[in-house]
């Protein structure tokens, strides 16, 4: 594949009746860099309650079940509402979303620093997926509108790609921090303040932009409904197939019944004038590949944060501190990979990048699956650690390069929430896989291994798929 496909110039300039997007048009890396936080601390909030779980466990006196659920209670609006709220970002424009998204989301997150009570908590963290899901497709939007040409969008993806995950790195570290030193509420300071201060500059920096009446899609409320109760209800399924068996009803219902409602979403598409989802838009071979390689990347971030933090605590007897500093070399290697991204990506392609990112990431997935109940540290774990959130951040930087390429400023809430719709389902997709392989094994450390060695296979089996892809573009 050619370079052209990172700096195609078709649908690369928006219209010169909204040409003045920005109050100030210097200002657009501050911005940027503004865009990309709140997006990281959309995944931050993710991961951020995991390390702290037992000790709201303790000071609420929950079972197991109920954690899954305090757990879940953020990821599953967030995943669900996705697609609608990128409708929404392209009918009402994504500076109205962004600002409602926003709002909830840190207003949710300020109440859930004095939660007194299980339930009051279940219901923040719902909130604050509500919230998620209205702001995750805004920012693609806002992204659109600062970076007008083709060229530069692209460019600015390739690091964005990397972002999210960075962010779920960084929720990560210093949840085991502040829960050691402090208490697990003050994890929810970091959105409040990143939301709301976000909030006041991005609506003082960008201008509300002009939608044209032939520019605003429709609302299709039969599809969003459908997608909505389809992808929540599959993914609950999958969340509770790590408590219970895959043949009880807790997990087969749900998990049946959601796909009925997805194929069921899929069927209505076709025959709706203004669909949810456009039957086209993501058949697109590039596209396609994109949003695979964004939810292999996502579940090899889930997978290996999941199970080696298991590992460490449950098997080796490490603290959540000593746990949270054992995945520095994880932060370092997404790090440096996401400040080359970009560079490398406008060098050599996003596809290129792609397969290059998930080559990097079996070989980590493989160096994990020699894990035992005497590996070493900086022997056996290290270079895994270190290898294979480097592959999966080049991953995430050409994937979503792929699949936002040649969007249109009126499309771009739909290709959010579409891209960050297969980064929510990658965990949980890949983790519900993954704990079925590890089950199989009477030694639980030995089940691990096989889960980071069955993962290691997909991702060379995509990267041979992207290889064949790429053999067919030139």
């Amino acid at each position: 594949m050619s370079n052209d496909f990172v700096t195609d110039k078709r649908d690369s300039a928006l219209p010169e009746d909204v040409a003045p997007l920005l109050a100030v048009e210097e200002n657009n890396a501050l911005v940027f860099a503004i865009l990309a936080t709140i997006q990281a601390t959309l995944i931050f909030t993710i991961v951020m309650i995991g390390v702290p779980l037992p000790a709201i466990g303790a000071e609420f006196q929950l079972v197991q079940a109920e954690l899954v659920l305090v757990s879940a209670a953020y990821g599953l609006p967030f995943s669900g509402l996705l697609l609608f709220g990128g409708r929404l970002t392209d009918r009402y424009s994504g500076r109205k979303m962004f600002t409602l998204g926003v709002l909830i989301f840190g207003l949710a997150s300020l109440s859930g620093m004095f939660a007194f009570s299980y339930w009051i908590l279940v219901a923040i963290r719902f909130l604050q997926g509500i919230g998620a899901a209205l702001t995750a497709p805004a920012l693609m939007a806002l992204l659109r509108q600062l970076y007008r040409e083709a060229a530069q969008f692209n460019h600015a993806m390739a690091t964005w790609g990397g972002v999210s995950v960075l962010g779920g790195a960084v929720g990560f570290l210093s949840s085991g921090i502040v829960t050691t030193w402090l208490s697990w509420r003050w994890m929810f300071i970091v959105p409040v303040v990143v939301s709301l201060s976000g909030l006041l500059l991005v609506r003082r920096m960008m201008k509300p932009l002009p939608l044209r009446d032939n520019d605003t899609p429709g609302l299709d409320l039969s599809g969003a409904l459908l997608a909505t109760s389809g992808i929540s209800l599959f993914s609950f399924g999958l969340i509770m197939s790590g408590e219970y068996s895959w043949l009880t009803a807790p997990v087969y219902l749900p998990v049946a019944a959601g796909l009925l409602l997805i194929f069921t979403f899929l069927l209505v598409e076709r025959h709706v004038s203004c669909p949810l989802l456009p039957p086209g838009f993501i058949l697109s071979p590039m596209r396609t590949t994109g949003l695979i390689g964004i939810l292999l990347a996502a579940a090899g971030m889930g997978l290996i944060t999941f199970l080696l933090s298991l590992y460490l605590q449950q098997f080796r007897g490490w603290s959540s501190f000593a746990t949270s500093m054992a995945f520095i070399p994880y932060t370092v290697g997404l790090l440096i990979m996401n400040r080359a991204s970009g560079a490398l990506i406008m060098r050599f392609g996003a596809l290129q990048i792609t397969i290059v990112g998930l080559l990097l990431g079996a070989a980590g997935l493989f160096l994990l699956a020699q894990l035992n109940e005497q590996t070493h540290y900086v022997l056996g774990l290290l270079p895994g650690l270190f290898i294979l959130p480097a592959g999966a951040s080049l991953t995430f930087s050409g994937s979503a390069v792929l699949s936002t390429a040649n969007v249109s400023l009126h499309e771009a809430g739909l290709a959010g929430g579409v891209m960050n719709t297969s980064m929510e389902l990658g965990p949980t997709m890949g983790l519900a896989a993954l704990m079925a392989v590890a089950a199989t094994q009477a030694n639980a450390v030995n089940g691990y291994a096989w889960a980071f060695g069955t993962a290691g296979g997909v991702y060379l089996l995509a990267a041979i798929g992207a290889l064949i892809l790429m053999k067919n573009i030139n």
